[in-house]
């Protein structure tokens, strides 16, 4: 089954259900995060992936857990990787049971 919808970044979701609902900047999370300003600007400019320590950040400053935002990062990773190699794993062929 492939799934048709496009990858969601996590920077959109940090962006969109996060940043913009509470009126908050980039800048102000990062202050809040203790991080460079610059590193939240490009999460949430879908430049730049969510790292682990980004992710134990994000999790403790939103009540969340940090595989909450490191499983957003690894489906995005898995589905723009998978989109770009589709032609190549369909080449291999599964191990048949025996």
């Amino acid at each position: 089954m492939h799934n048709l919808l496009p990858p969601i970044h996590p920077g959109e979701m940090l962006r969109e259900l996060y940043l913009e609902p509470l009126g908050m900047s980039a800048g102000a999370l990062a202050k809040r995060l203790r991080v460079p300003r610059t590193r939240i600007e490009r999460v949430v400019n879908e430049l730049t992936p969510i790292t682990p320590d980004t992710a134990l950040r994000l999790a403790k400053f939103f009540q969340t857990t940090p595989q909450y935002w490191m499983n957003m990062q690894t489906t995005y990773d898995l589905k723009v990787e998978g989109r770009a190699k589709a032609a190549e794993l369909a080449s291999i062929e599964a191990l048949q049971a025996a």
